[in-house]
């Protein structure tokens, strides 16, 4: 390792190399002038291409000769129009590249030979960038040559090409870090990433905003980010293993991949809480790619089903379930039940379907009993898509023929006499202005009044307002024992009648819960014939282990030509808590095992090694974790007699952070939890940001948070306030302990009164500090 601070004597190579990077400094400086000069050159040319558009050529229709090359200078004028905005586009793009490399230009160095070339040497930036010749003076991260980078070691490395496998030998591998035109450090090592490149970047302070991990990836984080074959990618990471980053990575490596035929419209990612969805917003940007289309499974759910409401993050969490319940929410959340709901809906095409009555003005018009006779006119080769394609098509025709005997009708007569003059005037601007008698100017009135009248019919058919889904979705439920073993989920019909009740109740008024708010739209898909969204070409679902396995299933059927990336870790499932370890086997039979990849990582990087070793500890068993040997204080525990005295050690503890320039994260297990050390905490003058909703963004300066919105993110040092009995007592809350407790990433801060956790009672003494 080189240092370049304090003023001491340099080598030739860090000369050499400081040389260098003030020669890519000055070219960039050149091409940001040349390229600034291009887009005001080539914006004005296209204004006044614009203003001189029709001045510049003579107009000549007069004959078909004239018309044609008329047509033939308008055409040129368009291409030359067309030339200069993509010439500003792409020279806007340049700019946009050139002005995050002159950040920080290059963090890596590569000599290598290929074959029996002569050797080469290349450097690694955030994006390509080439001189006015053409040649290459920095590669993008994301180029084939530059896996060699991430992917092997010193001597014989293979890389994979457009082409197939190269072979190449590494005479020497170098990492920089570059800050304001300056080498600050240099390293050379043999490994793929070098630790001290780790130390250098994981000791940092934590941010408002996730930073990209470009200079850090390690081997099998490329692994992830490269993979082009799979048609599931499932990533199980322990906490702090960068599995989020490597995925955000991905994404970027697939537009730069398939530049021109993927675009960042085709790529969704499925985020735990919308707090998360800003806290990872700004990592594509920073690498030069726009941002995919973001949700999060509530308000990917939520949309479709409007004028319900759908239970929340916050309800979700905070809801306690009877046993019962807890049996009911495991059926609903499975395979089999997913399977039961494709059943249900087979079986409707025999018989069952539920209709609404189509009214106008409060009387019927089409009635449901029509609307299932027309249904079920149509033979057995029609499924159910089919036939509500042509159910719609035979009520439109027989809306269009009631048009004419509908024009006789009282109301229709007197509506044309009460037209005012400018009603008339407007209904005479979208047709006739003179009539030949007054029947005809009637007839006219009178048409125009109804179709328009119809328009409210032709919407409740055309939007399927004539199926009652609701209805339907309730009947399944009723009918459920007929399609799926309740018996095999603990479940009597007696039990299940009981929930189903219940269910009924909140329905009433509007209320579905998560766990049935998939199915749901499930039945309703499968009622309508809906195929998902087809555009869609590559789907993220981050956190997967609070998903359930008809979640995930649906989610498969919603984007069917998509392939999958699916990532999370087994031992901080929240909300599914145990049923989230069946989950890998769960998934693999959704897809072909032959296009299934399972990559593991198991190195924490987050966390120093004394936090990693406690928060491990908290689990009886679960996946492997590995610390990285990144050292820190002991995480401490704090147990005092009452609030009050916990409160004054929340406050001394926050001062400790505060000396050392750490931010802190106070989460507590509970919205209302955290409300009332907030309040606590004001009242005493510590200055600190309640997080209640995931619609907020995070702020510099000490938060307080509930748990479940701590999900993916990251503090300097956290605080867990009331780890006491009353709070994590149950042995499903022990993934919830581990997942907030692994957020830390220098300093773990436990507090509790009157007593502690018992699920911490197996952590060992040494691995913590009392206060």
């Amino acid at each position: 390792m080189f240092s370049f601070e304090g003023g001491h004597v340099l080598t030739k190579e860090q000369v050499r190399e400081q040389q260098h990077l003030d020669g890519i400094m000055d070219e960039l400086q050149a091409a940001d002038k040349r390229l600034t000069a291009e887009i005001a050159r080539t914006k004005n040319e296209e204004q006044s291409l614009n203003k001189n558009f029709f001045s510049d050529m003579s107009l000549n229709f007069s004959n078909d000769a004239e018309s044609i090359e008329t047509a033939a200078s308008i055409q040129q004028q368009q291409q030359m129009l067309d030339e200069r905005s993509n010439a500003w586009q792409q020279s806007t793009q340049q700019l946009k590249t050139v002005k995050r490399l002159q950040v920080s230009p290059f963090f890596a160095r590569i000599d290598f030979t290929e074959g029996k070339e002569k050797p080469e040497t290349i450097y690694i930036g955030l994006g390509s960038f080439t001189n006015k010749a053409g040649k290459f003076l920095i590669y993008d991260w994301r180029a084939p040559i530059s896996s060699i980078y991430y992917d092997g070691g010193l001597g014989h490395v293979t890389y994979q090409t457009p082409d197939g496998p190269q072979v190449v030998d590494v005479s020497l591998k170098r990492q920089f870090v570059v800050e304001n035109g300056q080498i600050t450090t240099m390293f050379d090592t043999t490994e793929t990433i070098g630790d001290q490149m780790l130390l250098e970047v994981l000791g940092e302070k934590s941010d408002t905003q996730m930073k990209s991990i470009v200079t850090t990836i390690q081997r099998e984080q490329n692994q992830i980010i490269r993979d082009t074959t799979a048609d599931l990618l499932f990533v199980q990471g322990a906490a702090g293993s960068g599995k989020t980053s490597a995925v955000l990575q991905r994404v970027a490596y697939l537009l730069y991949r398939y530049r021109g035929n993927l675009n960042s419209s085709q790529v969704i990612m499925f985020s735990p809480n919308q707090l998360f969805s800003d806290y990872i917003g700004n990592v594509l940007p920073e690498l030069g790619e726009q941002n995919m289309v973001q949700f999060t499974f509530y308000q990917y759910v939520s949309r479709r089903v409007p004028n319900i409401d759908v239970q929340d993050l916050f309800s979700q969490f905070e809801a306690v379930l009877s046993p019962a319940q807890k049996k009911v929410a495991k059926l609903k959340g499975s395979l089999a039940f997913f399977k039961a709901t494709e059943d249900y809906a087979a079986s409707l095409e025999k018989g069952g379907m539920r209709f609404r009555d189509i009214k106008f003005n409060d009387t019927v018009f089409f009635s449901k009993k029509r609307i299932a006779d027309i249904f079920y006119s149509y033979n057995a080769n029609y499924h159910l898509g089919n036939r509500l394609s042509a159910t719609k098509e035979r009520l439109l025709n027989m809306l269009n023929r009631r048009v004419e005997s509908e024009m006789k009708a009282k109301w229709v007569q007197q509506a044309v006499e009460d037209l005012s003059d400018e009603q008339i005037r407007m209904l005479q601007s979208e047709g006739k202005t003179e009539f030949e008698n007054s029947d005809e100017e009637y007839k006219f009135f009178a048409r125009k009044i109804v179709v328009d009248a119809f328009k409210t019919i032709q919407t409740a058919i055309t939007r399927n307002h004539f199926l009652n889904v609701r209805g339907q979705y309730v009947q399944y439920l009723k009918d459920a024992g007929n399609f799926v073993d309740l018996a095999s989920f603990g479940l009597t019909q007696k039990a299940w009648d009981e929930e189903v009740a219940g269910f009924i109740a909140a329905f009433k008024d509007r209320r579905l819960t998560m766990v049935d708010a998939t199915p749901y739209l499930h039945l309703y898909d499968l009622m309508t014939g809906r195929h998902g969204e087809r555009d869609m070409r590559y789907v993220f679902i981050d956190e997967i282990q609070d998903y359930t396995p008809y979640q995930l299933a649906y989610l498969k059927g919603s984007f069917p030509r998509a392939k999958f990336t699916l990532l999370g870790d087994l031992n901080q499932a929240i909300f599914t808590k145990d049923d989230s370890h069946t989950l890998i086997q769960d998934v693999s039979r959704l897809f072909d095992p032959e296009k299934t990849r399972v990559v593991q990582l198991t190195q924490s990087y987050r966390s120093t090694a004394q936090v990693t070793e406690f928060t491990k500890a908290i689990l009886r068993s679960g996946q492997r974790i590995d610390a990285f040997d990144r050292q820190g204080p002991l995480p401490t525990i704090a147990v005092r007699d009452t609030e009050n005295q916990l409160v004054t050690a929340l406050i001394d503890q926050l001062k400790v952070d505060d000396n050392a320039k750490q931010t802190s994260a106070i989460i507590a297990k509970t919205l209302e939890e955290a409300q009332t050390v907030y309040e606590e905490l004001k009242a005493a003058g510590v200055p600190a940001t309640l997080i209640q909703s995931e619609n907020q963004r995070l702020v510099p300066g000490n938060i307080v948070v509930p748990s479940y919105l701590a999900k993916g993110l990251e503090f300097d040092a956290v605080i867990l306030w009331q780890v006491n009995a009353a709070n994590f007592h149950e042995e499903d809350e022990r993934e919830l302990l581990y997942t907030i407790a692994s957020r830390a990433m220098h300093r773990l801060t436990i507090l509790a009164s009157p007593d502690l956790s018992p699920l911490l009672a197996g952590v060992p003494a040494s691995r913590y500090e009392k206060k």
